[in-house]
C-alpha cells in the first residue's frame, strides 16, 4: 500500500524534520530531503545573530531557500508561525512573500488556524503541515476542514514548547487519527529511533516529525558540547519546568536549576517565562554552547540516542523496517 504523507509531500520515506528555529539550516533540511525525508528550515535558519526587522528576517530565509536549491533538487518546507494576534503580526505577510516568490512546496504550519492563509496557500498549491502547539481532536478535524494536508499529532514527550496537556505522545496520537477523516497524521514527540517508529505507525500515525533525532546529527548546528552532553544523558535527567505558555524541559545547567527552583517555589509562568528568555537564550544554551547562561531543550527520545550519526544514517535507521 503507497503512504499517503510521501505522496502528499514527494518524498521518498515519511519522515519531516522539524524547523527547529535557530538550529536548522539549508545544510541540514538538504541532507534530510536527499534522504529520503523532508528537510524543514525555521524561522532563523542559518543565522547567528537577531533581527526584530520582520523585512530582513524574511529576507534571510530568501537566502537560505537558495543555499539550500544549491544542495538538493527534492521538496522540503518552510515554518509558518502566524501569532495569535493577527493585527499584530509583522513577520508572516513578508515571510509569505518570500514563500509565494520561491515557490516553497510545502509549509510546515505552527500554531493559531487562519482559514484564509490556509485557503491562499491552498490556491497556490503549497501543502500544509499543520501542528498545533496544543493538540486537539476538534482543531485537528478543524485543520482538516481548512484545508490541512497533514497533521501533526504532537505528545508530551517532545522538545521545545511542550503542550498545556501532559498527554504522552503515544496517549495524543490515536486520539488526533480518529478524529480526522481524510488526512494522514504524523506523530511527534521523542521518537528517535526505529521502536518509536513502527510504535507510531502501529497506532495509526502515516509518518513520524522528529526534532531532537536531527538536533544529533553531524549536520547539526547544535553546539558539540551540548551534543556530548546528549549522548551523555537520557530522560530521566531533563529538569521539567512550567513556563509560557505551559511547560519547558531542559538539560542541567546553571539556567536549567533556577527555573526549577523558582518553579516550586511558585513562581508565575510569566515570572518563569522572562527568567527563561525565551529563544534567545535558546540560542545561547543550543547554538552557542552556553548551558548554564542558556537552556538546552531536547525530547525525551534522548534515552534512545547513543551516537551522533548522518542525517541520512538516522532517516535511514528510523525507517529501517518501513516498506
Amino acid at each position: 500500500m503507497k503512504n499517503r504523507i510521501c505522496e502528499i509531500l514527494g518524498t521518498a520515506k515519511p519522515v519531516v524534520q522539524g524547523p527547529m528555529v535557530w538550529l536548522t539550516d539549508a545544510k541540514l533540511a538538504a541532507a534530510v530531503s536527499n534522504a529520503g525525508g523532508l528537510g524543514s528550515l525555521g524561522p532563523n535558519a542559518g543565522q547567528t545573530t537577531v533581527t526584530r526587522d520582520a523585512l530582513e528576517t524574511a529576507e534571510r530565509m530568501r537566502r537560505e531557500i537558495r543555499k539550500l536549491r544549491e544542495l538538493t533538487d527534492k521538496p522540503f518546507s518552510v515554518n509558518l508561525l502566524p501569532a495569535d494576534d493577527e493585527a499584530a503580526d509583522i513577520f508572516t505577510a513578508p515571510m509569505l512573500e518570500v514563500v509565494y516568490e520561491e515557490k516553497v512546496p510545502v509549509v510546515t504550519y505552527v500554531g493559531v488556524i487562519r482559514p484564509k492563509l490556509f485557503r491562499e496557500l491552498k490556491d497556490r498549491g503549497i501543502k500544509i503541515i499543520f501542528r498545533s502547539l496544543n493538540p486537539e481532536p476538534a482543531e485537528a478535524a478543524y485543520a482538516e476542514e481548512c484545508g490541512a494536508d497533514i497533521v501533526v499529532a504532537t505528545g508530551f514527550d517532545e522538545g521545545g514548547t511542550l503542550p498545556n496537556m501532559t498527554l504522552g505522545t503515544f496517549s495524543i496520537v490515536p486520539l488526533i487519527v480518529d478524529a480526522v477523516k481524510h488526512v494522514p497524521v504524523m506523530a511527534a514527540g521523542g521518537i528517535c529511533d526505529r521502536r518509536a517508529f513502527n510504535a507510531a505507525l502501529a497506532l495509526g500515525a502515516e509518518g513520524v516529525y522528529c526534532g531532537t533525532a536531527f538536533l544529533m546529527s553531524r549536520e547539526s548546528r547544535m553546539a558539540e558540547n551540548v551534543k556530548q552532553a546528549v549522548l551523555r544523558s537520557n530522560a530521566k535527567d531533563l529538569r521539567l519546568f512550567r513556563t509560557m505558555p505551559a511547560y519547558y524541559r531542559s538539560l542541567p545547567g546553571a539556567l536549567a536549576e533556577k527555573l526549577v527552583a523558582m518553579d516550586r517555589a511558585g513562581a508565575s509562568n510569566a515570572e518563569l517565562g522572562k527568567v527563561m528568555g525565551g529563544f534567545a537564550n535558546l540560542r545561547k544554551g543550543m547554538l552557542e554552547g552556553d548551558m548554564d547562561g542558556g537552556y538546552v531543550s531536547v525530547g525525551n527520545g534522548i534515552s534512545f540516542i547513543h551516537e551522533i550519526k548522518t542525517a541520512a544514517e538516522i532517516v535511514s535507521d528510523l525507517t529501517a523496517d518501513y516498506r
